[in-house]
């Protein structure tokens, strides 16, 4: 119980958080963590899904995307290249089974900030404390 308050106390409930993910355990997990810390989630598992979600409801949502960076149909960097067009101020998260160093991504998606990123497998701990510490303020 002690380890649930001292998570909560600076949680700022008006963020909310999309996840995507083409795994729906990953996106299952994630969700369910984050909504257990305060956090409104809407979670995916079909980045196009995700992006008109995103699209109709950004003004009232997703100040963080969570994204995983390989998935069908369309990958997590066209994904957060068009989540930056609709809302440039999102922090983005992004998450990948593969080692990808920051000079990747300044190759990859030179004109798009990255905020954070995490290689597959990281506890959910590490995620909320991540969250919390970069984004609850």
């Amino acid at each position: 119980m002690a380890d649930t308050d001292s998570s909560n106390h600076h949680i700022n409930n008006n963020k909310s958080i999309l996840v995507l993910d083409d795994e729906p355990d990953i996106v299952t997990i994630i969700e369910q963590s984050l909504q257990g810390i305060g956090f409104s989630v809407s979670a995916f598992t079909d980045p196009q899904e995700a992006l008109e979600y995103f699209h109709s409801n950004f003004k009232d949502c997703c100040s963080i995307v969570i994204s995983d960076i390989r998935m069908p149909g369309m990958n997590g960097y066209e994904f957060i290249k068009k989540v930056k067009r609709i809302k440039p101020e999102c922090k983005i998260i992004l998450m990948s089974a593969f080692d990808i160093n920051n000079v990747e991504f300044l190759n990859i998606l030179p004109d798009i900030a990255i905020d954070t990123f995490l290689q597959k497998p990281f506890s959910i701990r590490k995620l909320k404390d991540l969250i919390i510490e970069k984004y609850s303020n």
